[in-house]
Parts: C-alpha cells; structure tokens; sequence
C-alpha cells in the first residue's frame, strides 16, 4: 500500500537495495520479506506469531500476564512441567527471548496502549524504568515490611508510582505484592493504607483482575490475593470495559491522604459507584450560581462531576443557576468561566437556566392547575415562624381559580403579585422541614443580566433544578450532604412534575462531603461581605479561598487539583488543613523555580571586607543548581556587602562564616550602638579556602554598589481572616474576622530580578517561595516589585515576623 497499512499490517517497498541486504535490514527491524514482481512486502512478525510465557507454576509472572491483556498483547501462558524453584518465567518472541524486567518492557511498548503504559515523554519512561528495576528486588522477606513501608510513603499524596495513570511500573511492583505470601498480612495490619489502597486500584482492573484467574486456573498459587474489594463498585462499573477504556476508567483514581490536623481519619477515594450508571449514558452537571468567583469547594464539585463523567465515558455539562437577579452580574459569569478554563474543566455543553424560564412558567401554571401550588402573602417572617412550628398557612386552601389570578398578578410585578409567592403544596406535618410547603416562585423587578426586564417572576433554585436536570438529560445530580434533607424534597418536585409533563426521566442523586477547612468560610454571603466591606481588594484577593485567590498567592493548578481530587468522593465531613495543601504545592514549585537574593532595608548592615575586590566583579552563576533550564543570573562582588540585621546579631568576633555563591569569611570587628544593641558595621576578610561544610552560619549578601543597581521589593505576607479554626452555624462570623491580616516588608533585591514577570514563582534565599503580583517597571520606575509570600506548609514564614501590618 505504499505505506504502514493499519490493516493487513504489511508495508510495500520498491526493490532499491541489494536482495541480501534488504533482507538483513527487515529481520533487524522485526520483518518477514514476501517476494514479489516488482516490489517487495514486508509483513510484521510480531503481528503473525504471538508470544509465549513459560514460567514455575508456584511463582506465576502476575504483572506479566496483566500488562499483556491490559494492552491486548497476543500472549499465551504456559507453566513449564520441567520448572523447579530456580527457574524464572522466559518469554519468546520470533525466535528471541526475554527474563527479567525486560518481559515487562516488550510486553507495554508492543501493547496498543504504550504511551499510557510506558508514558510518551522521556523523563516519565526512565521513572518506569526505574521502577521497573525496583520492582525486582521486591521478595518475599525480613526485608518485605521496610519495602512495602516505604512505597507506602511514597504513595501518601500520589495515586499511582509515575504520572497520572496506571503504568507498567504499577503492575510490576503489584505482580511482586500479588506474589507473596507475606502481603496479605501486612496489607490487613492497618500500617501500610495508602499501599493497601493503591494495591486495590491496581487489583480491581477488569484486565488485572482476568489475569489473577488465568494464572490461577493454570495452577498457580493465590499469592497477596486481589480481594478487599474484588467486588467493588469500581470493578462491577469497568467490568464491561476493554483496555484502553478500563484504564481509563481507573486513571483518575486519586490517593487517600489524612485529614484535619493530622488526625488519623483517612481521606476519600472513588472507590464507589454510581446508582444506575451505566457506561456511556451517565451525565452530569456543574451548576454555579453567577453571584461570585468560584471557591475551592466549587471545584471540588466541578472537577468530581468531570471525574465520574468520564469515569464512565459519559458527558458533563454547565449550568450556571441564573434565577435571582439581584445577586448575578456579567463579572461573575465571565469569572466563573475563567476558573473553569483554569480548572481544566471539559464539558459538553454550557446553558443557562434563564433559557428554561418559558418552559418554567409554563410548569408553573400547569402544577397550579393540578393543585400542587398555591399563592400565598403570608409576611416572610411569619410564613417561616410557621414552617418551623409545622403550623399550614391560611392560603393554603385557595382555590385554582384565586391561584391562577394571583399567578398572572404575579407575572405582570404588581403590588399584589408582590406580596405573593407561589410554594408546592406537600406536607406542612413532615418532619423534615424542607417538606412543609417550600417557595416556589417568587417575584422579582432587578434587572436580569442575561433577560433585562422581560420576567418580573422567577423560580427558586428547588424549583428550577429538578425540571432542568431531566429536561437536559442530567443522570446523576452530585451534590454536597449538606443538602441530604432537600433529598427529598427533590424527588418529590420532580415526581410531581412528571405528572403534569410526561416524558421527563428520573435523575439520581449522589452527595458528597463539603470541602471544609479551618480559619475558613466559604458561605458565598460570608465572602461577598467580606469584598462590599473592603476587608479584602476584591474577590481574587490572596486572602480569599477562591480559585482565583489562592493561584494569585501561588498555588499552582495541578497542585489544586492534586488536593482537591485527593480528598474523592467520600461522605466523611472533615476540616482541611490549608498546611496540606501548600505542601503539595511546595513539592512542585521547588524543584523549578529560580533562587534570588534579598535584603531586608530595615536595619541592614555594612560588612567590609579587608582584601575584597578593588572594584565590583561580575561572575555568572545558576539560578537554580539543580535545575539548569532555570537559567543564569549574574553575582556582583565587592568589597562592601551587605547583610541583614538578622545575620549580623548573631555573628560573633573572629568566626568564620559563608558568604552564599562566594565562599568563606572571617569576622573581625562589630560595632553595635551602645544604646540599642542594634549592630551598625561589620569588618572581615575573605577565607575563600575555607571549608563551608564546617561553618555555622551561612549568609546572604548583596553588594553595596550604587542604589540603582539593586530592585526595590515589598515583601507582602498573609494571614487568616478568620480567627476561630472551626466555624459554628451559630457563631456571628463576623466576630471572629481577623482585624489585621496583611503584613509589608521593604527590601532590595540581586539586580536579575528585573527581568521577573507577572506570576512568575521563586524563591529567595533563606526566606521562601514568592510570586510576582506586580512586576519592575509596571506603576513607574520608583514602584518596588512586588511579591507575595507562598505558604511552604511548614512554619510562619519569615515576612510575617516583624512586619509592618496592613489590615
């Protein structure tokens, strides 16, 4: 065919090279030549003879059998009736064979998923590799527990050993687990969980799971049994999946992780299954109200909506719940839009709920003339006073006729539909109080962002959702338990609407935890006053826990997701810690980012050293020693530096020190103020041959050149604007706001940092990690750059420490 044919497997190739040459070349590259007139075809070897695997019948190869069916490798399995305890399992292929790690590497790069199970990129492969040679000094042993200790370890924030998806470094470290006779009691000790997860994951792949069995029936023995959830809803859910698509469904799995100040209680994992799901026809949906910027809990809802989209090959779609004009904007809906670009977020199809709005009143009318709704003017805070004493409302018997007239009253905004509302007629006596008759519809004359002034009554949120949700097709509605009472309610709406609209199908709910964390709220009422207050900039402010919020103070994305999709879809209530997260965060950002140098103004000192350069000398160093792609800046040396008033405190005559990117000096002399005790020179001499192993303080500097040559900075830093670390329903929130929440440090930075641009990350020396809000140059010439600290996860970072506190 000319070329590489997908489907008979042969290449065509004219006859350009001498026969035993030609001939050479095709067995090298894995070919069998097939004569012919004019040209000659070359037909794959590997596709016309499939591999064999023998192998000891009591030491059966598990992660080879896995990764051959996982990637629809031809693979036939054999025990070897010779074998005895030394003899290791042998692949043949075309006449070659493999032992050893190198199984495992022909069987994923012949597999027709081998990006997936060998990684595409080259940094990804040689971390399989690695792991590939890890892997086979896992045996059964005194040694095992240390072993499986420390993968657990590594697995605490991670859902698989390399990327995001399961590769082949997982099965073999799985085959050597599945394997051993040891596991199975160190997996139920309760001291490995996140390798007893992870081992789960592995062992409930349908493909995985297939070969256990093979391998088995041949007479095999059970090794560290896949069990502990071979039944699992996971498995059942993939179960009529083939390769690529099982994998996929299992490759979002995220890792457990521990929870609330170190408590014990573990995290969530995805380990479940949807009521009613089934592959290809679940949909879901993320449905943001526009009256503010998305906040962490939001994308904990959007990106688990995606997940079990996908995890089910489904479709997710965005709503946004646009039903109360006197809340939404414009600015909202094009924020919100921008978190979920930033989220990462594919959805199938983005509505509005105001393009139901015809549909809505027509529902409206209908469930009135059925004698489910009822107008009522009740005064608000009575009509709550007596759905709290279960006690019904005296127009709750109006007939359909007074209920339609007030329902158009109510249409046209006039002063009597004004003071109407129109509420489901259920069961004022149920004791779940969302039951006792809730509002329905409601008239309201703000202007609409979206229909200007065309409705002056619109539907609540109980209201609308349920209609809109089997109108669009909507399977399964995920929801926080914080709403596990309007289960109910729910139901029951829809259910009634099927009554007086055929056709509309059933939607499944499933709630999860809400993502709570200390020194936090999330109400979006809470935040909002917060930014009418001016206690915050506005709602991207690196105080607030939105999405734009925290990527504005430094969080990266994939950090974000990393957290949000650890915590999975469990039911647990917990209050996160905001340490955990940054710890993520940190372990992303410090093996890249750049290395400056700054200097505190506040109370610097002048160290001058004796035999230091005559005149400034310029030498090129690495931003970042063990990350070249970070670049070079350039280091001035002088015979004056300056140090920061912290370091020349604690120096002592005659020690020795280290001058970081320099090397060794001496101190000769300090000079403090008699009064103050504040240190106000320093003198000293180079030792450049000294051994910075041995000193005990290691310092930086900066080169006393003329002014220009240094870049003011504003250090900025952060605290919580709540003070209480769990808030209560009852608690006035606005008793607990922290009165001072914003600390400034100046500073002068290495003369490289000019160059920084907007949201770019680093790290200053001895300080912490950085982000640029603004950078040189932007607001004039005299305006310092300015940087906002990132949380590292672990102590207060130094800026706080006395700074000079903004509110």
């Amino acid at each position: 065919h000319g070329s590489d044919c997908m489907h008979c497997n042969v290449i065509e190739l004219r006859f350009l090279l001498p026969f035993r040459r030609l001939w050479v070349l095709n067995q090298r590259a894995g070919y069998q030549l097939l004569p012919g007139a004019q040209t000659h075809s070359l037909r794959r070897l590997s596709s016309m003879a499939a591999a064999a695997l023998t192998f000891w019948d009591r030491s059966p190869p598990y992660a080879a059998l896995a990764v051959a069916r996982l990637g629809e490798v031809p693979l036939s399995a054999t025990p070897d009736p010779k074998a005895t305890k030394e003899t290791v399992p042998s692949l043949s292929v075309a006449g070659e064979s493999f032992t050893g790690s190198m199984i495992l590497k022909y069987l994923a790069r012949a597999s027709k998923i081998r990006d997936e199970l060998y990684c595409s990129d080259a940094l990804a492969s040689c971390q399989v590799d690695q792991w590939l040679e890890t892997a086979a000094g896992i045996v059964s042993g005194a040694a095992l527990e240390s072993q499986c200790q420390a993968l657990n370890d590594y697995l605490t924030l991670r859902t698989f050993l390399v990327g995001y998806g399961l590769t082949v470094a997982d099965l073999a470290v799985w085959g050597q687990l599945q394997g051993s006779p040891l596991w199975k009691k160190i997996r139920t000790s309760g001291k490995v969980p996140h390798l007893a997860r992870w081992f789960t994951f592995c062992s409930e792949v349908p493909q995985v799971k297939a070969a256990v069995d093979e391998l088995e029936a041949l007479g095999g023995k059970k090794g560290g049994a896949a069990g502990g959830g071979a039944g699992s809803a996971l498995g059942k859910a993939a179960g009529t999946m083939g390769g690529a698509d099982a994998r996929k469904a299992v490759g979002g799995v995220i890792a457990d992780c521990t929870v609330a100040g170190g408590a014990a209680d573990s995290g969530g994992s995805f380990d479940i299954g949807l009521p009613g799901a089934e592959e290809g026809k679940v949909v879901t949906r993320f449905p943001p109200e526009p009256s503010g910027y998305l906040h962490i809990g939001h994308a904990k809802a959007a990106l688990l909506n995606q997940y079990f989209a996908d995890m089910y090959k489904g479709k997710l779609l965005v709503r946004f719940d646009d039903t109360n004009p006197s809340k939404e904007k414009d600015e909202f809906v094009e924020n919100i839009l921008k978190d979920i670009a930033d989220l990462g977020l594919r959805y199938d199809r983005l509505t509005y709920t105001s393009d139901y709005f015809p549909q809505l009143l027509e529902l409206g009318e209908k469930m009135i003339r059925a004698g489910m709704m009822y107008a009522d003017d009740t005064p608000v805070e009575q009509m709550r006073d007596e759905r709290l004493k279960s006690i019904e409302s005296a127009c709750r018997n109006r007939t359909v006729d007074e209920n339609l007239r007030m329902w158009e009253e109510m249409k046209a905004g006039t002063e009597v539909g004004l003071a109407n509302a129109m509420r489901f007629k259920i069961d004022m006596k149920s004791v779940n109080g969302t039951m006792r008759d809730p509002v329905a519809f409601r008239c309201n004359l703000a202007h609409h962002w979206r229909t200007g002034q065309k409705y002056k009554l619109y539907p609540t949120y109980d209201c609308a959702c349920p209609f809109v949700d089997a109108v669009e097709g909507v399977t399964h509605a995920l929801r926080t338990s914080e709403y596990r009472d309007r289960e109910e309610q729910y139901y029951w709406i829809l259910a009634a609407y099927q009554k007086v609209w055929p056709g509309l199908p059933n939607v499944h709910i499933w709630d999860y935890s809400r993502l709570n964390f200390v020194n936090t709220v999330l109400s979006k009422r809470k935040l909002t006053w917060f930014v009418e207050t001016g206690r915050v900039e506005s709602w991207n402010d690196p105080r607030m826990p939105t999405v734009q919020g925290i990527l504005r103070r430094g969080m990266r994305i994939e950090a974000l997701k990393e957290f949000i999709l650890s915590q999975g879809a469990s039911k647990n209530i917990t209050f996160q810690e905001w340490d955990k997260i940054w710890t993520i965060n940190k372990k992303l950002i410090d093996p890249i980012c750049p290395r400056h140098t700054s200097i505190e103004v506040d109370g610097k000192v002048l160290l001058t050293l004796d035999d230091g350069p005559s005149e400034p000398e310029v030498v090129v160093v690495p931003r970042h020693k063990k990350y070249p792609p970070a670049g070079k800046k350039a280091l001035t040396r002088a015979n004056q530096i300056w140090l920061e008033q912290v370091d020349a405190s604690a120096l002592v005559e005659g020690e020795e020190v280290t001058l970081m990117d320099w090397g060794n000096a001496i101190i000769k002399s300090i000079t403090k103020d008699p009064s103050t005790g504040v240190v106000t020179a320093l003198s000293g001499k180079l030792n450049l041959d000294g051994d910075v192993k041995k000193t005990r303080l290691k310092l930086t500097w900066l080169a006393a050149v003329p002014q220009c040559e240094v870049v003011p900075l504003q250090l900025v830093d952060f605290d919580y604007l709540i003070t209480k670390r769990k808030v209560e329903e009852d608690d006035n929130f606005v008793d607990l706001v922290n009165p001072t929440t914003r600390f400034e440090k100046t500073a002068v930075g290495d003369p490289n940092m000019r160059t920084l641009q907007k949201g770019d990350v680093l790290q200053l020396e001895r300080k912490g990690y950085y982000i640029v809000d603004e950078p040189y140059g932007v607001k004039g010439a005299s305006r310092p750059i300015v940087l906002f600290c990132i949380p590292d996860g672990r102590a207060k970072n130094m800026t706080k420490t006395a700074s000079v506190p903004l509110s």
